[in-house]
């Protein structure tokens, strides 16, 4: 998560949309930098409300924006697959070295999924107190033309993020009728991507 006071912006960092390359070329400018541990660095903004909003003026975050970005669910959920694949978590509860994108998948669905598919949520990350949308600049993360020009009108100049994080690269497919589950069970993932900006 960032906080720029001068430029009236919130940075929330959702994990796998890229947030780790944008947040190391925008930290030197940030006000407020949480980088670890990963739950703080992935904060909410339901947690940036109760920890970290009493201590800054309520009338300076009225005029701030909320920002982040939201990768479409498939997608999303591929990078985690892919990312837990990787040989270093062999043995380890999170890999997904012996299960299949739909299995994965499946598990996710779950009310509690096993390690491996316990990856949280975008839409939850984004929701206030109440329960409301707080990104009021939400932007899909296959929209990197429409962030940057978001980032340099903010900022002026912006550094070329560098691609730090990455996901190993294999393609995964997913079935028909477990993707029709996902969109039932994950819904509101699906209604956040929908709802941000292309």
């Amino acid at each position: 998560m960032l906080v720029f006071r001068k430029e009236k912006l919130v940075f929330l960092a959702i994990p796998k949309t890229g947030t780790t390359a944008l947040e190391g070329a925008l930290a030197p400018r940030a006000s407020i930098v949480i980088r670890e541990p990963a739950v703080l660095k992935h904060t909410s903004y339901r947690r940036f409300q109760r920890f970290i909003l009493p201590f800054m003026d309520a009338t300076e975050l009225e005029a701030m924006d909320v920002m982040a970005v939201v990768r479409h669910p498939v997608d999303w959920l591929s990078s985690w697959f892919r990312y837990r694949c990787r040989d270093k978590l062999i043995g380890h509860p999170n890999s997904t070295r012996e299960v299949s994108f739909d299995e994965f998948v499946l598990e996710y669905c779950k009310p509690k999924p096993a390690p491996f598919a316990d990856v949280g949520s975008q839409a939850g990350l984004l929701l206030d107190i109440d329960g409301k949308m707080a990104a009021n600049r939400l932007f899909r993360y296959e929209a990197q033309e429409t962030i940057t020009e978001f980032l340099q009108d903010r900022f002026g100049t912006y550094p070329e993020p560098k691609r730090l994080n990455i996901s190993p690269t294999f393609k995964t497919n997913i079935s028909p009728d477990v993707l029709d589950k996902l969109k039932e069970i994950r819904k509101s993932e699906f209604d956040a991507w929908h709802s941000a900006t292309d």
